[in-house]
């Protein structure tokens, strides 16, 4: 059975990172033992971050702080994995640093080394009870499509059900692409919901992305042979808690002013990672990789994405809504049409929503 590198490689992150292969207890780590997973750590982070300067001054503070006994609290590996990952977020302010307790895990986990096919129905499985990352589909008063995405998984499950998704919207007069709670995932799954926004022909280089432990850079495009096109306005909402591929995805619709991003200014993560093993189970994400836009020719990383309507991230639906409202009540060629519009707009500016009927007319 084929496998691709992605598919094995994500399979494995998704393992790693399920309840089932986190540590139970906090196994006990003494001085010398702390002192050996931060040697650890500074060796790899230096032979693998993305910023080698950063590398180094972050894994100068974390050693002196563990020989100075800023650790010795952390008397387990679990409390010690996340003191270290505080640290590494806080000191190098990236957010894609992290590390934390995987029973068994070593770094010939992280291989692209093939699966058996009980492992991968099982991924399989785990993503479509989580419905492919689709939170909710929805058709908002005034013929608005909503789509809710919680994260963007591997491409080889998740596509189809992105097309299908897209083609429940196919009719409406606008899309709202709610990310506020999407916390990434992978970037050939976010080029290719963006390949849905652009026309048939349209084969548009979205962004590159450059590996510095392999020493070689990666070319994200849109998809050819997605078959479903949407052609109307599409409006991504934003939160503090959009992240990574979410700000991806929110990113590049803006940067080819494709769309508009609505709510609160992204948490600010640019940097893909790696998983690393410093022993006694501990297990650490180090940023290896750089995303660079090809439009901007730059990321988001630490400055987030900036909303072009900016609002909280609870009232962001609501302001995209009502700003769709206005524009499909401007556009209306139709008197009954616009009267309605503009009855919708009254209510979505309240707060208010219609009530469903559940009697036969004439009824009552």
């Amino acid at each position: 059975m084929l496998v691709s590198k992605k598919l094995v490689a994500g399979a494995v992150l998704s393992m790693l990172l399920s309840s089932s292969a986190l540590a139970a207890d906090d196994a006990p780590l003494n001085a010398s033992e702390r002192a050996a997973i931060v040697q650890t750590l500074v060796a790899k982070m230096n032979a693998n971050y993305i910023e080698p300067a950063v590398a180094e001054r972050v894994g100068r503070a974390i050693a002196n702080k563990n020989a100075k006994g800023g650790y010795a609290s952390a008397a387990g590996a679990k409390s010690f994995s996340e003191a270290l990952a505080k640290d590494l977020r806080e000191i190098s302010g990236d957010k894609h640093f992290g590390a934390r307790v995987f029973e068994g895990f070593n770094d010939s986990n992280g291989a692209a080394e093939p699966l058996s096919r009980a492992q991968i129905d099982d991924w399989r499985e785990q993503i479509e009870r989580r419905g492919y990352g689709i939170q909710k589909i929805e058709r908002l008063p005034g013929n608005v499509g909503y789509i809710e995405l919680r994260n963007f998984g591997s491409p080889e499950f998740v596509a189809p059900a992105y097309t299908a998704a897209m083609s429940l919207m196919v009719g409406t007069d606008a899309l709202i692409l709610d990310l506020r709670r999407n916390g990434g995932g992978s970037p050939t799954s976010v080029a290719y919901l963006m390949s849905h926004f652009f026309p048939v022909g349209d084969h548009r280089h979205l962004i590159d992305m450059y590996n510095r432990p392999e020493n070689t850079t990666q070319q994200y495009w849109t998809v050819p042979t997605v078959g479903q096109r949407y052609d109307k306005p599409v409006y991504v909402l934003t939160s503090a808690r959009t992240f990574s591929g979410g700000e991806d995805f929110a990113y590049g619709i803006q940067a080819h002013k494709r769309g508009t991003v609505v709510g609160e200014v992204t948490g600010g993560g640019s940097n893909p990672v790696g998983w690393f093993s410093l022993g006694h189970d501990i297990a650490v994400a180090i940023p290896t990789s750089r995303t660079t836009n090809v439009v901007t020719k730059t990321n988001w990383e630490h400055v987030g994405v900036k909303p072009d309507i900016a609002a909280t991230a609870a009232q962001a639906l609501q302001m995209a809504h009502a700003t769709i409202l206005r524009n499909l009540v401007a556009s209306a060629k139709e008197d009954k049409g616009r009267t309605e519009l503009q009855r919708l707009l009254a209510m979505v500016e309240k707060g208010e929503a219609e009530q469903p009927v559940y009697f036969l007319r004439g009824e009552r």
